[in-house]
């Protein structure tokens, strides 16, 4: 019954400001997901711009293509340096990501730091082991490719 964390940072050229444009528009999410996970917004008149209470509804497929329900609360925001989602409603018993922009000389230092805990106590220790990290690690390399083609690293 392990509670796990994933840490992952990526450097930009751009200003924070620019970075943070993007990422705290929350219809930016499915972009920066992998097609295969079947990610799709299911909250209507999404702002453009979170705001902390907000309620994000998402449908996504993680495993084998089965629709999954996903809710997710932006707890926190710090404008152009970090905001914090929470899942209310989803796969894990607890997900915690938080997303911080750090201003440099060369331009931003993104970092992100998941803290999770499986569903099903020991057998969700084995599908960490198994697959769970795997494809923590996946989906934030597509997302590293994707920023990097956006914003020009």
């Amino acid at each position: 019954m392990g509670v796990y964390q994933f840490k992952r940072q990526q450097s930009f050229k751009q200003p924070i400001e620019t970075l943070w444009d993007f990422i705290s528009n929350p219809k930016n999410l499915k972009t920066i997901t992998p097609d295969y996970m079947g990610f799709d917004i299911v909250t209507e008149d999404l702002p453009n711009l979170m705001y902390e209470g907000m309620i994000i509804h998402y449908k996504v497929s993680p495993v084998l293509g089965i629709k999954t329900t996903w809710v997710t609360e932006i707890t926190h925001v710090k404008d152009t340096h970090y905001f914090v989602d929470e899942q209310r409603v989803g796969p894990y018993k607890i997900w915690h990501h938080q997303h911080f922009l750090e201003a440099t000389r060369e331009g931003t230092l993104m970092k992100d730091i998941v803290t999770y805990q499986p569903p099903f106590s020991i057998l969700g220790d084995i599908a960490n082991s198994i697959m769970i990290e795997k494809k923590l690690i996946e989906i934030f390399e597509y997302r590293t490719t994707v920023l990097n083609q956006l914003f020009g690293n």
